[in-house]
């Protein structure tokens, strides 16, 4: 299995996601991996970890997320690994609940999301996203 974290989807991929049936909630699973230091557009905050950078977005995002009907469900930092192996562990975890693909869309695309992401793309050095479903 090859692992490749991202800050972006390609554009392929995004459509193939979001092609994919709105059949009500969703649990969003983020394996994050962070920038030493926060690489910001502007040069800004160069002292702040890109821990820290990413602290700023998720601290607001989750606020959009409960505004639609969602919430977080869990976030903390990664601390070992006990089976399997991988080139380099992720620094965090956070699962991230959203009410429906629509939902997650227009938080995605909003202009209150568009302010934000700036702290996101500043301290990410890549993640993973996983979408998960309850079982019937």
């Amino acid at each position: 299995m090859e692992v490749k974290n991202a800050v972006f989807p390609a554009p392929e991929q995004a459509m193939a996601f979001f092609s994919l049936p709105d059949d009500g909630p969703f649990v969003m699973v983020n394996l994050l991996k962070f920038k030493p230091k926060a690489e910001y557009a502007d040069g800004s905050d160069a002292q702040i970890s890109g821990a820290e950078a990413y602290g700023r977005y998720g601290e607001a995002v989750a606020k959009l997320i409960e505004g639609l009907g969602g919430r977080i469900r869990y976030s903390g930092a990664v601390a070992g690994l006990m089976l399997g192996e991988v080139e380099e562990l992720w620094d965090a975890v956070a699962l991230a609940e959203y009410p429906s693909l629509a939902a997650f869309r227009a938080m995605a695309t909003s202009p209150e999301y568009q302010a934000i992401e700036h702290h996101r793309t500043a301290g990410l050095a890549g993640q993973l996203n996983i979408r998960t479903k309850p079982r019937d």
